[in-house]
């Protein structure tokens, strides 16, 4: 049986006597280059926004459209972001959570009760995980919304900066574009070096650059 994307969590919330409740999702966790984002966003139920649901399902124009509605008329909405070094330091779980606080501390409206996308984090505030959230909870499915469009952006500011990677394209996840432009030209100081592919190319790399030396011949070697 499909999932329903619903308000039935924020309705259960509230019976409870929550008033206040933050959806949370990331994106970019399986990606080879740059941060992964997270989002917050608490929505208002006197505003409904139709046609939410897991931003993975969704056209790039439509997410788009329902992002600008989502900023337009939730209580209040936040993200957080990660980066590759930090990634690479801590791990890509560890990581997502950091980014999923960064984005609950930005909210201007504080939550009383939170519903995140397959996750726990390390907060007082009541919460409940969901399993494939993004596709159940309206909150869920509007941060991972506002998360996708503020990645991808970045994403596409990245592409200029590399051009030789098709980050507007890949978004930086392990394409085979992606892959042979790794094998190609190296990874960048923003990939993530802990992934085994970036891992794999940058030995390649070092290894190539070794045998490309030139040998010490008459002449070469260290002076007396």
């Amino acid at each position: 049986m499909g999932r329903l994307c619903s308000s039935r969590y924020e309705r259960q919330a509230r019976q409870l006597g929550f008033a206040r409740i933050a959806g949370l999702d990331e994106v970019g966790r399986g990606a080879l280059f740059g941060p992964v984002v997270a989002a917050a966003v608490i929505l208002d139920p006197a505003r409904r926004i139709h046609g939410l649901d897991d931003s993975k399902k969704l056209s790039a124009e439509r997410r788009e459209e329902l992002a600008v509605r989502i900023r337009e008329r939730a209580l209040a909405w936040a993200i957080g972001e990660v980066d590759a070094g930090r990634i690479d330091a801590w791990n890509i779980r560890q990581a997502s959570h950091q980014a999923m606080l960064l984005a609950l501390a930005a909210l201007k409206v504080s939550p009383d009760y939170l519903l995140i996308d397959a996750e726990t984090l390390e907060t007082p505030i009541a919460q409940k995980p969901l399993i494939h959230g993004d596709s159940r909870s309206f909150s869920i499915a509007a941060a991972s919304i506002i998360a996708k469009q503020a990645r991808d952006a970045m994403m596409d500011r990245w592409a200029g900066v590399y051009p030789h990677y098709g980050f507007e394209r890949n978004r930086g996840y392990a394409t085979a574009d992606h892959l042979e432009a790794l094998r190609r030209h190296g990874p960048t100081p923003h990939h993530r070096f802990s992934f085994a592919p970036v891992r794999e190319a940058a030995c390649w790399a070092a290894s190539a650059t070794q045998t490309l030396l030139p040998l010490a011949g008459p002449g070469q070697g260290n002076p007396q």
